[in-house]
């Protein structure tokens, strides 16, 4: 079969896309900027990938025709606090009109379990999707998800720092609402298991794991998951404001999800029948055993996609393509360069540089100029990195944006999404004469950037010239 993949760079549907290409079907990505899908040249090889944004006007043929089913992985819960909605129902309705325009049998959709009466924002938006999706000429097969648990996943990472960083926690009494949690593997399972099956069309089915637990009882499951014991001290003064200053603050999460998450949080989630794990003959894992596989994945440096590179996750919700020129005129630079005996090997170095490896000079500096950013309402550098040594364009890496990752021209620009009054840019390239250049680029708003470049250059001129020489000597 023919299929049309929406999200194709996101965190689900970065997942599904090899299982697809397993079950032998030809695939479509749909994605806005082609650069940012994060696949190796094999995969590459083996998709079409089409250019659009739901969000804009819909344009004819521009997309395949003789598409067979199609899959609906767009949300837009992180990138407002105010009016996702109103995009996540635009973006229904030209994804419809672009499928009336291809002649699809089915679209498949991954909402959220929709049980309550009173259903927070996020939620409420999910079940106004669907409607809008049940009214396109095709068959559509809604699958009502809970929290999804994997490696990489936006619960899982939350989850996972909370209880990683605070052995103690004070938390807000919404810890006390039941959930359904689902594994990824699951949830991946099923959206495979209902392509093409006719049994399924125009219907809506809850997906869930074994287990109904509350966030409190996440919570300790983690902790005793990982071989340690936490204490969980539930007090119902804390307002939802103070809930999503204490999410963003201790996890990764940004403060636009931390205020929809702790929306939601408040509501029950949980699936009401299993008719569709009996009609696919599909067995569920427990959280437990989510969190073992998470880890699995983890430890072997197989995690595939995470919520942390989506562009939500920092302060830029725009295309990032215009900045890949650095500016040449009307900035501030540090410009290093030094000889390297083992290019290939300085490379690697390269690669690997943020995240867990640090960055080969003053780690505790840059771990406090991440506090201060993330003080600031910036992104700070809990987002690390998905992977140790692979980095693709658009992925997250620390308070950094990969603009450009030629490994074969040997060079890395990244792009500060930290909080500046400016703009920065951070280059790392080997010319033909196996020498490194590293040129740090500020672009500064009026007086206050360029106050701000010159109280720092002290510090650079110690970190940058630390960076340069450990990475053109480091055995990593």
């Amino acid at each position: 079969m023919k299929i049309f993949l929406t999200g194709a760079n996101g965190y689900i549907g970065m997942r599904l896309l090899p299982r697809l290409l397993e079950l032998g079907h030809e695939v479509v990505c749909a994605v806005r900027d082609q650069k940012r899908l994060s696949v190796d040249e094999e995969t590459l090889s083996r998709i079409e990938i089409v250019e659009i944004d739901f969000l804009k006007e819909v344009k004819a043929d521009l997309i395949p025709g003789d598409i067979d089913v199609g899959y609906y992985l767009i949300h837009s819960m992180s990138s407002s606090t105010q009016d996702f909605d109103e995009k996540e129902a635009l973006s229904a309705e030209n994804f419809n009109t672009y499928m009336n325009q291809s002649g699809v049998k089915q679209v498949i959709y991954l909402s959220g379990i929709v049980n309550d009466e009173e259903l927070s924002k996020h939620l409420k938006s999910r079940k106004n999707v669907e409607n809008i999706l049940y009214q396109g000429s095709y068959h559509l097969t809604v699958l009502r998800a809970g929290i999804i648990v994997g490696s990489g996943s936006s619960s899982f990472e939350i989850i996972r720092d909370l209880c990683e960083k605070l052995p103690v926690m004070i938390t807000p009494k919404w810890v006390l609402t039941r959930t359904q949690p689902i594994g990824i593997r699951d949830v991946i399972n099923f959206l495979s298991g209902v392509l093409g099956r006719e049994d399924t069309y125009d219907d809506s089915f809850d997906i869930g794991g074994k287990d109904i637990l509350t966030y409190k009882e996440m919570l300790h499951q983690y902790a005793k998951a990982r071989g340690f014991k936490n204490w969980i001290i539930t007090v119902p003064i804390m307002t939802p404001k103070l809930s999503s200053y204490w999410l963003y603050f201790v996890t990764s999460t940004s403060y636009k999800l931390a205020v929809n998450l702790v929306d939601s949080m408040k509501m029950e989630v949980v699936a009401r029948d299993n008719r569709l794990q009996d009609l696919l003959k599909l067995e569920s894992h427990t959280y437990m055993e989510a969190i073992d596989m998470a880890f699995k994945k983890i430890e072997q440096n197989l995690v595939i996609s995470s919520w942390k590179d989506s562009m939500v996750s920092g302060r830029f919700q725009k295309n990032l393509e215009k900045y890949i020129q650095v500016p040449k005129y009307g900035v501030l630079k540090d410009e290093k360069k030094i000889k390297v005996d083992d290019p290939d090997q300085v490379l690697r170095n390269i690669w690997k540089i943020g995240g867990e490896q640090g960055w080969y000079y003053g780690n505790w500096l840059w771990k406090i100029r991440g506090f201060i950013d993330k003080l600031t309402g910036g992104v700070g550098l809990r987002r690390g990195r998905t992977h140790p040594d692979k980095i693709y364009p658009g992925d997250s890496l620390d308070f950094w944006r990969v603009l450009l990752a030629d490994k074969k021209g040997k060079r890395l620009l990244l792009f500060a999404e930290m909080r500046l009054p400016g703009e920065a840019w951070l280059e790392f390239k080997i010319d033909k004469n196996n020498v490194l250049h590293q040129t740090a680029t500020f672009r500064p708003k009026g007086l206050r950037g360029r106050l701000y470049w010159y109280s720092i250059v002290p510090f650079h001129y110690f970190i940058f010239g630390g960076m340069i020489r450990n990475i053109s000597r480091a055995k990593t």
